[in-house]
């Protein structure tokens, strides 16, 4: 497991005194950032810093080491001296260091005759002795499989890497700020469920011991949230993990990081005023820009954004209408004509919404509001008034990627139930990612909910525009992954 050199150089050190996991260190750091930013104040005054980081590199021979550390931000070099640390010191630091150790060193800035800001060292300490050798430095992680099951070493190895989780931290800061900026609250919502509900979507399934009941993971938050409604919240947000036993792909995986958000006395186009008011303000916070460059094509945020019908998106790309897919042989006839494979139930549902991703959403760059779907769809959201086939929800699109979901939200509980009702009898004839009957949640909406407009966004997908990613898997910190053999 461990490097025998490595292992060598630890029992060497362990001889010598030497503390080489010590649980603190004696020292206050700076970062290396803020050291260059500050060199010319620093230096004049010879004023000693402290560095701490990972070694990344090491050069020299005799009587003095150039050591290049890795801080999180960025890095610095050090320069060690035998006249400076003293001959027993600088034994320990030529005999026992290795590129990937963390060490932490303070000294007076100096720039060398290339002019590189760097720290002449008086004082050295190990925070910690690695044992395992990183990737080689020009080369670095480059099988996929390895750098998303060992990520700690793909992020030491390649900065990139480690930068774009830092812009994933910031993409959550930023919405969280938006949010409170217009008075929402955030709320918390439970993960594990009597019922999974809030999204056409097959659940994880687990079992509680004690209580002797099954459980779902939750496929999304909103039948919780909307229940918060019911109990005089007004404008409630999640930022949180759910959870989908479905397939994986470049945009799917089966755990993921959803934002959810409703707002009393609202209704769909005001959740497609607040969806491009929150994506464009957290694209300018994280990019101090409003358009972003996304695999050489430029996508602009600024509002505002392009609005059509799910109807006038499917005579535009698909060439028909929505209502020609209710006719089973015309709809097979198509998706066969089209070489559409079908991933979903054979059903109007299925039919609709294979078209509305091969045909429609690939086409759409842009970012783009298709409103008003076909209520087999969304058994959430309240029919448009006048029709029995249409409610009023939308997506928004942007670069062919489904981002963000939204409905004026269904609080008839009449309606509410013989929709789960039929939602039932699909699921009873083998469509798994049709609802069960959440009595529960009917008798809440039993007791009253206001108008309520309601929003979903992929995080997770709005961080690969934001970092020009085309694989969910570059943009999770830990994605999943097939049990390796052994």
């Amino acid at each position: 497991m461990f490097n025998e050199s490595m292992k060598d150089k630890l029992d060497f050190l362990v001889s010598r005194g030497v503390a080489p996991y010590p649980p603190r260190v004696d020292m206050e750091l700076s970062l290396s950032t803020d050291l260059k930013a500050d060199f010319e104040n620093l230096s004049e005054n010879k004023t000693v810093v402290a560095v701490g980081g990972r070694v990344m590199a090491i050069r020299g021979h005799g009587k003095a080491r150039f050591i290049v550390l890795r801080d999180g931000v960025g890095e610095i070099q050090i320069y060690v001296r035998v006249d400076a640390v003293g001959e027993e010191e600088y034994e320990l630091i030529k005999k026992g260091l290795d590129i990937g150790d963390i060490v932490v060193a303070s000294g007076t800035l100096f720039k060398t005759r290339t002019e590189e800001i760097s720290v002449e060292v008086t004082k050295f300490q190990w925070a910690n002795k690695a044992l395992i050798p990183l990737p080689e430095k020009f080369h670095g992680l480059t099988d996929s499989e390895i750098r998303y099951r060992k990520r700690h070493m793909d992020m030491i190895s390649d900065p990139d890497v480690l930068s774009r989780f830092k812009t994933r931290g910031l993409v959550v800061k930023a919405v969280r700020e938006f949010l409170w900026s217009k008075d929402y609250e955030e709320v918390e919502t439970p993960i594990l469920q009597p019922l999974y509900g809030g999204a056409l979507a097959k659940p994880f399934e687990t079992h509680h011991n004690t209580l002797d009941m099954d459980l779902y993971m939750r496929i999304a938050p909103e039948l919780y949230l909307k229940r918060l409604i019911v109990g005089g919240m007004t404008k409630i947000f999640e930022v949180g993990k759910c959870f989908r036993n479905e397939g994986i792909s470049l945009f799917h995986n089966p755990e993921f990081t959803m934002l959810e958000l409703y707002e009393a006395w609202s209704d769909y186009h005001g959740m497609m005023d607040i969806s491009e008011q929150l994506v464009s303000s957290v694209v300018k916070s994280v990019t101090g820009k409003e358009s972003v460059t996304y695999q050489d094509k430029e996508i602009n945020f600024a509002s505002p954004w392009k609005r059509i019908t799910m109807e006038e998106s499917f005579k535009q790309f698909a060439g028909i209408s929505i209502e020609d897919l209710r006719d089973e042989k015309f709809a097979m006839d198509y998706i066969k004509k089209e070489g559409i494979k079908m991933e979903k139930a054979l059903n109007f549902k299925g039919y609709c919404d294979e078209v509305f991703k091969k045909k429609v959403v690939v086409n759409l760059i842009q970012p783009t509001f298709i409103y008003d779907y076909p209520i087999e769809m969304s058994p959430l959201a309240k029919l448009i008034p006048g029709s029995d086939k249409y409610v009023e929800r939308f997506q928004f699109i942007i670069n062919g990627l489904e981002i963000g979901n939204a409905f004026s939200e269904l609080n008839d509980p009449v309606d509410q139930l013989e929709r789960f009702t039929s939602q039932s009898r699909l699921k009873k004839s083998g469509d798994d990612e049709s609802h069960e009957i959440d009595t529960d949640y009917v008798e809440a909406l039993g007791v009253g909910m206001p108008p309520t407009g309601g929003l979903g966004i992929g995080i997770d997908r709005l961080v690969m525009l934001l970092t020009n990613q085309v694989s969910i898997r570059e943009v999770l910190m830990f994605p999943q992954l097939r049990k390796k053999e052994i």
